[in-house]
């Protein structure tokens, strides 16, 4: 008869193979770095709670056939401390024969010791299994948004997955690029393009920082924020740390926002590989300073050479975002489980701060090489 249980040190080699076989759609032996990563990710990260583990299901054989990675995070709530679980990789195999094992793992979650679960990445699949078991979708957290600033560049890039030779054109397409954004006023938004002079956002200044130095930021440009993360000694620095290892994205970039009267109202984070389109990881802003922000991110990219920018919606971000020539696209939803509905609540409001840094794409698993 088949169980679930908390993963034990010993499970990760047959965690990493049958990510490796199911998400990857690789049928070799994981790389080492991955069966060490994945130690390193679910048991020995700053922030793992003893009590809110990934769960495994094993066969009535004894071998493992499902797996749900959690990784706790400490939030606040009005002051009042939480325990929030994120659902990261839910994975199963021997469907045919079990066809109900990654339901069970998602119930044995659900019901953990945590106030919170929640996860930004739910497929059609994965949805349905959260909402009958009483989860909430979070539309206003669910899109991802895309913004183009070289248009022959962005559609090489986008092409590019699907067919290799397009590159071969790329000189045709820098100097399309060039002639097209040369044309355009300082500050003109139009849906295919940036300016060559930019948005127009003068009275703002963008400074790049060390990720040290964005850790010190969050704290500050999340207060707004009735719901929020408040993570463990060395939790932000880590996963800081882990979300820089992404080479095939670019360069990894930290940036302030300041304004004349030197007031930092706002930051992000992003990759950037010249001709590709950047991955935003995060973008923080005070109340009422969004737009601003999203403009200095815009045009630091730009000025990077990225074909255009890519990342996950906030609430508070989204009325800024609407006048940007900024469009969206669900590709995943962000749900959220808890037996209080006070928390509840304050999601479906936007009062809570996750995706992203809170969430799990941050994480060498979505988009990062262990070869």
């Amino acid at each position: 008869m088949s169980n679930i249980r908390p993963l034990e040190p010993a499970d990760i080699p047959a965690i990493a193979g049958m990510f490796q076989r199911v998400f990857c759609k690789d049928q070799t032996e994981p790389p080492a770095a991955l069966v060490d990563y994945m130690r390193q990710l679910y048991l020995d990260a700053p922030g793992c709670d003893r009590e809110i583990r990934p769960l495994v299901h094993v066969n009535g054989d004894g071998r493992i056939s499902g797996f749900v990675g959690v990784n706790a995070l400490p939030m606040t709530f009005n002051g009042r401390p939480l325990r929030a679980a994120i659902c990261g990789s839910l994975m199963a195999e021997d469907r045919e024969s079990d066809p109900m094992a990654g339901a069970r793992l998602l119930k044995a979650f659900l019901a953990g010791p945590q106030d919170l679960s929640f996860s930004e990445t739910a497929s059609e699949v994965s949805t349905q299994m959260w909402t009958k078991l009483r989860g909430i979708v979070l539309p206003q957290y669910s899109l991802d948004w895309v913004r183009v600033i070289r248009p022959s560049a962005f559609t090489l890039s986008v092409a590019e997955h699907r067919i290799k030779l397009a590159r071969l054109v790329n000189p045709l397409a820098h100097a399309f690029d060039r002639f097209y954004r040369n044309r355009m006023g300082r500050g003109e938004r139009r849906w295919s393009a940036v300016p060559e002079s930019g948005t127009g956002q003068a009275n703002f200044r963008v400074g790049e920082i060390d990720r040290s130095g964005f850790a010190d930021l969050v704290g500050p440009l999340t207060a707004q924020f009735p719901l929020r993360p408040d993570w463990a000694e060395g939790q932000l620095n880590n996963i800081l740390a882990d979300a820089v290892q992404k080479p095939d994205q670019g360069s990894a970039i930290f940036a302030s926002v300041t304004a004349r009267t030197g007031t930092v109202v706002g930051a992000f984070a992003y990759h950037a590989r010249s001709g590709d389109i950047g991955r935003v990881l995060q973008i923080l802003a005070l109340p009422g300073q969004a737009g601003p922000v999203i403009d200095c991110l815009i045009d630091h990219a730009a000025a990077r050479g990225v074909a255009g920018l890519r990342g996950r919606t906030q609430p508070a971000l989204l009325e800024a975002m609407l006048g940007r020539r900024i469009a969206f696209v669900h590709m995943a939803s962000t749900v959220i489980h808890s037996r209080d509905d006070e928390l509840v609540q304050a999601f479906r409001h936007s009062q809570g701060f996750i995706n992203g840094l809170a969430g799990e794409h941050w994480s060498r698993l979505m988009g990062g090489r262990f070869d």
